[in-house]
């Protein structure tokens, strides 16, 4: 049957039920440019998504694609393990110039199963085997992935639930503003390490988003960061920073640890670090603590050929020099008033996250959805994030101009006064 008239129900007849984003953007899209997407029937959506922040240099980014058509038209390698390529030489290369080398970090790469949450296995495995300690230390509301060892960190009940089984290893301590802002939870994490009778045990590592993109975009203070850093090192654990959702720019800077005071042993990067939306995840890890033999942690796809052709694009186009981190500066700053403006509609709202990783949390889960509903219906795709899914959080593609950010923004405005004036008329009646 041709793909036009293949019917929207085969969706729900063959897809499995643990689909999530379609069910409140039931649209069949089928083209996508920049910072918008086309469904089938011609109409378009401006993206305030960005496959999770997976496309933070917007869709189908033309010099990308070049690079990319050019290298599967020439026959370029396809699949390669994890074998010497030419275009994996060209990546690395253009991290150690553009990324590593002007940062003053000589951490090696380390190319793991393209998912973020394998790069998260991985750096925990690297942990315990150059501590030989197995517990792990994370925060509330952290998210880590769904495999069972990333699992164990992260916080959220509804995906700790699928399981299944015991999610072992992992110490859960209070994320800086769990407790209000002026606890600082650092002092709790202190005492807990200090004293061999507090029932936790010897770290192999910490691990932390310094934006916590699923938890409700919670940004940590720096000297909160800077603190956990300390105590990291002064019990014999490695620091390991989860960016994933927050690197590559989204909070305005490659890395979201920049100007925080910290170097991290290990970092963990997938989503836009190819680039282009392909299937890629990596470990940044020290020297002395690449400590894993030969395929001790390996998989099929370790690496991603095409990925690296388009990584090394972004990296080159984008990170070259300072002009685009100059334009994410003003685009934050856009994006901050705006929120704001949104933020004083609704009762007792804030403002949340960093950088080009900023939502309103408006208190309730319901209200959200009902927000984000109304601004599909207008053209504009957008979701929600938090432990009751109460933030709306803006991912747009960091890429996206200042005209389409301000009538995403309009789009946004207006669902949130539908929204407010259909809740106030529930409540009286």
């Amino acid at each position: 049957m041709p793909k036009d008239v293949i019917p929207n129900d085969i969706f729900e007849q063959r897809e499995s039920a643990a689909r999530s984003y379609c069910r409140s953007m039931p649209e069949r899209f089928t083209q996508a440019r920049g910072s918008e997407l086309q469904g089938s029937d011609g109409r378009s959506w401006i993206d305030f998504l960005a496959g999770c922040s997976s496309l933070n240099y917007g869709h189908n980014d033309p010099d990308m694609k070049a690079a990319l058509v050019e290298h599967i038209a020439g026959d370029g390698i396809a699949h390669g393990l994890d074998l010497h390529t030419d275009v994996k030489a060209d990546l690395l290369e253009a991290l150690d110039r553009h990324i590593l080398g002007p940062r003053g970090m000589d951490h090696k790469v380390m190319f793991t199963g393209p998912t973020g949450a394998n790069a998260v296995e991985a750096a925990m495995k690297i942990a315990r085997k150059v501590t030989g300690r197995t517990n792990i230390i994370a925060f509330t509301n952290g998210f880590h992935g769904v495999t069972l060892g990333a699992l164990a960190a992260t916080g959220n009940g509804y995906h700790r639930g699928g399981a299944g089984t015991t999610l072992n290893g992992v110490t859960r301590m209070p994320y800086d503003g769990f407790m209000g802002r002026d606890c600082d939870t650092t002092r709790f994490l202190e005492a807990m390490l200090a004293d061999r009778s507090s029932g936790v045990d010897a770290p192999a590592a910490i691990i932390l988003e310094t934006v916590q993109g699923e938890g409700g975009l919670n940004a940590a203070r720096p000297e909160w960061v800077q603190r956990v850093a300390e105590l990291a090192h002064e019990h014999g654990a490695l620091l390991i920073v989860d960016d994933i959702q927050a690197g590559c720019g989204r909070t305005g800077r490659f890395f979201s640890f920049e100007e925080m005071g910290v170097m991290p042993d290990i970092v963990t990067m997938a989503k836009s670090i190819s680039g282009f939306g392909l299937p890629m995840a990596l470990v940044l890890v020290k020297p002395e603590y690449d400590v894993f033999g030969p395929a001790e942690h390996n998989g099929t796809f370790r690496g991603n050929t095409h990925a690296f052709v388009t990584a090394r694009v972004a990296i080159e186009k984008f990170w070259a020099d300072g002009k685009f981190q100059k334009k994410l500066e003003e685009k934050a700053e856009l994006i901050g008033g705006a929120l704001s403006n949104i933020a004083k509609m609704v009762p007792e709202a804030k403002l949340k996250g960093r950088g080009l990783m900023q939502g309103v949390d408006v208190g309730a889960g319901a209200l959200a959805a009902d927000i984000c509903a109304r601004a599909f219906q207008k053209g504009l795709v957008i979701e929600t994030s938090g432990s009751e899914d109460q933030v709306v959080k803006v991912l747009a593609p960091l890429t996206t101009p200042e005209a389409t950010f301000r009538k995403g923004f309009d789009i946004l405005r207006d669902a949130t006064r539908e929204a407010l004036a259909n809740q106030a008329q529930i409540a009286a009646e």
